[in-house]
């Protein structure tokens, strides 16, 4: 059973729950790009990222016509500029490169992309020009011990390596396995951290949809969609979130009860107050899902309960934008008009006190149901996808037409600068992406100097110089001063 039904069978409820908020009208939506089977379909899981180039990259769970994987394809790797050029990179299906990439890229610091396919599930490298290799196949080892389908992206620890989940493998408690915790070397050598449901009752949680995020303490932070001790209130229990040393020792922090949310399917960021932020796609007070905030000590605040017309069912996580707001999307509710029983979805805004603004309502011309996220580019623009929705109707069911989209919404934030990497240690060498670096004069880290070399005008490469601090970056150009969007971490 998909996610999407079991969201419909168990949210029935939902229908009569229409509370309104206020809707901005201080923003411009534009539709970037409409996808046609050829060019992919479907982008599912996932947030664009941005490249040293400036461009965007990101995936379509199907899409790009080889019929192995059945109509609409097997999925693909695309490029995008800011005003809609899409370019196809890569299309899977053909090669063994494994299929259905669900989650989106990771940028790394040598300018490669990383990312993880779902059908032979797979970690690949693929380069700005197209150019994959498979770096690891999971279920290589009996009863795929090493876990099998990652379903969510990686991430690059400050130690040189990647870390990311597998949904299913590992400890067998569960049909298809439980799922695991990975760390991955960028050539290729895999360690199985955690294997979850290590007790009958799965109280540490199970299937880890999402992928991980570093906090400052150098621990790893995730969620379980499924599991913990909260069963009688969710069935196969509500979800969990946990966090992991690298060397992999889990401690679980929180276990989800459904009056304070259910099924968190998205990572969690950490913010400049050193919590945690993320959302479940269900529970909450009225059962459509919530956005939270949670501290390293496991003590959990319910910030939002979604309840209808301000959305349903927040899929993806959030993204702290320039301004100190949380951004988010989720992927029904909203009018109601445009599916007499679900709707298409959202984009709000939320601000730390928990105070929500619909930003865009969805209909079916510019998408429906987006499940991914987020992501604010250098020019201040967040971009994102619809799963389906659009002017092309695909070749399959669906609850709604079409291959799905690529959007930009605009909320009249300025351009800043970001960082291929948030940390790093006195004499490390790291990107920061932006835009106009042409005769860049200087660039500093909370105030210290800092050696640069100015590679291209979207991207520059920066050593953290003797003496620095932790705090934001800042990058003068011929045209003014840009600030980071949020602090470098230096590593003692």
């Amino acid at each position: 059973m998909t996610k999407l039904n079991r969201w419909k069978l168990a949210s029935a409820m939902l229908l009569l729950c229409t509370g309104m908020t206020g809707i901005s009208q201080a923003q411009t939506f534009t539709t970037l790009v409409n996808f046609d089977i050829a060019n992919g379909a479907d982008p599912y899981l996932m947030s664009l990222v941005q490249g040293a180039n400036g461009n965007l990259y990101g995936t379509t769970k199907d899409g790009g016509g080889f019929a192995s994987c059945g109509s609409p394809g097997c999925g693909t790797v695309f490029e995008i500029t800011r005003n809609g050029t899409l370019t196809q990179l890569y299309n899977f299906g053909a090669e063994g490169h494994g299929a259905y990439p669900f989650a989106g890229l990771l940028l790394a610091p040598n300018g490669k992309f990383y990312g993880t396919t779902a059908r032979v599930g797979s970690v690949f490298e693929i380069s700005s020009k197209g150019q994959l290799r498979t770096v690891y196949g999971f279920c290589s080892q009996p009863n795929c011990s090493d876990g099998s389908t990652p379903w969510a992206g990686l991430m690059l620890a400050t130690d040189g390596n990647f870390y990311g989940t597998t949904a299913y493998g590992g400890n067998t408690n569960c049909a298809g396995g439980c799922g695991t915790v990975f760390k991955i070397t960028p050539s290729g050598q895999l360690d199985t951290l955690y294997s979850f449901c290590s007790s009958s009752n799965c109280a540490d949680g199970y299937q880890p949809f999402a992928g991980l995020v570093e906090g400052t303490d150098g621990n790893l932070y995730g969620t379980t969609y499924l599991g913990g001790n909260n069963s009688g209130d969710c069935f196969t229990g509500c979800g969990t979130i946990f966090k992991i040393t690298p060397t992999g020792t889990l401690s679980t922090l929180y276990q989800f009860a459904l009056t304070d949310g259910q099924n968190p399917d998205a990572s969690l960021i950490q913010g400049v107050d050193g919590k945690f932020y993320g959302t479940t796609v269900k529970g909450g007070a009225f059962r459509g899902g919530t956005v939270f905030e949670i501290t390293s000590a496991g003590n959990l605040t319910t910030l939002y309960s979604f309840s209808g017309a301000d959305g349903l069912g927040p899929y993806s996580g959030l993204v702290r934008a320039t301004d100190g707001n949380f951004y988010g999307t989720t992927y029904l509710g909203g009018d109601f008009s445009c599916n007499y029983a679900w709707s298409c979805g959202t984009v709000f805004k939320l601000t730390p006190a928990g105070s929500l603004t619909t930003l865009h309502v969805f209909e079916y011309a510019d998408g429906a149901e987006p499940f991914g996220g987020l992501v604010q580019a250098t020019d201040g623009a967040f971009y994102g996808t619809a799963y389906s929705g659009g002017n092309f109707v695909c070749d399959r069911a669906a609850d709604f037409p079409g291959c799905g989209t690529i959007f930009s919404l605009d909320v009249g934030l300025g351009p800043f600068v970001a960082f291929v990497q948030a940390a790093g240690k006195v004499g490390q060498s790291g990107g920061i992406l932006g835009q106009g670096f042409t005769g860049t004069t200087s660039v500093s880290l909370n105030g210290t100097p800092a050696s640069f070399t100015v590679v291209s005008d979207t991207f520059i490469r920066a050593t953290v110089p003797l003496g620095a601090t932790t705090g934001y970056v800042t990058v003068t150009t011929p045209s003014g001063t840009l600030t980071s969007n949020v602090p470098f971490h230096v590593i003692k």
